[in-house]
């Protein structure tokens, strides 16, 4: 998958998102790309984990896999996300992304 946005990293066995999480939102979702993060809002508080697993069950609908955690920045606004089996995200996911938002 050619032509991968900045956010995404590819590692041995997968892919790693750089991550810039809204705890609290109004509107949840895959927001678009800030700079080189791609912006998610949750609607859970960031308290005891739980906007960290709501990012992690928005990635999983979003890219269609079950092998996603959090592996960097648990308890921060920027985050890292690992992706095991995929190599890169596809065009059609991309291309509903926002860029600058």
């Amino acid at each position: 998958m050619a032509g991968q946005p900045p956010f995404v990293r590819r590692i041995e066995g997968g892919i790693e998102l750089a991550l810039k999480v809204v705890p609290g939102a109004s509107r949840p979702g895959i927001m678009g790309v800030l700079g080189d993060r791609l912006k998610v809002r949750v609607a859970a508080p960031p308290e005891r984990g739980k906007a960290n697993r709501e990012v992690v069950a928005l990635l999983r609908d979003w890219l269609g896999v079950r092998n996603v955690e959090i592996v960097a920045g648990h308890a921060r606004a920027e985050k890292t996300a690992r992706i095991a089996g995929l190599a890169g995200i596809d065009e059609r996911r991309l291309a509903v992304l926002d860029v600058g938002d």
